[in-house]
């Protein structure tokens, strides 16, 4: 299983995950998590914006991800969900009884103080976790 979220990290990481499904001949899951922040929610009609550009960078990262497969002969899937994404990710980790999960590494600095999403899935130890700089 890959996350992804449009970042230039996380699109190495998908391209790392491919190879390794490509490699080990198994399926690939990809999985983008729309988070929509609560003041964007609280603002008047900011909650209808911030869905739709969820939806439309799902769609893309969608049809970015299942030609590259395609393409190279993977069996792939991608999945869209809301939420928080270590929450989210975990889930469907789990739902899907995931081998190793793969996320591109943090470009915030704030994640440095309060941990990224990576470190957060490394010492949840439920899977092998790759994180792919």
């Amino acid at each position: 299983m890959v996350g992804v979220d449009g970042s230039r990290t996380s699109l190495r990481a998908a391209a790392y995950a491919a190879g390794l499904a490509r490699r080990q001949h198994c399926r690939l899951l990809a999985v983008y998590v729309g988070r929509v922040p609560a003041s964007a929610a609280a603002a008047a009609g900011g909650a209808a914006v911030m869905s739709q550009t969820v939806d439309e960078v799902a769609d893309e990262l969608e049809q970015l991800m299942l030609s590259r497969t395609a393409e190279t002969g993977i069996a792939a899937e991608f999945r869209s969900v809301r939420g928080d994404p270590l929450a989210e990710l975990t889930r469907i980790a789990e739902q899907a009884h995931a081998d190793a999960v793969v996320v591109g590494a943090s470009e915030h600095l704030g994640h440095r103080v309060v941990g990224s999403l990576a470190a957060r899935l490394v010492r949840a130890g439920k899977w092998p976790v790759t994180v792919v700089p």
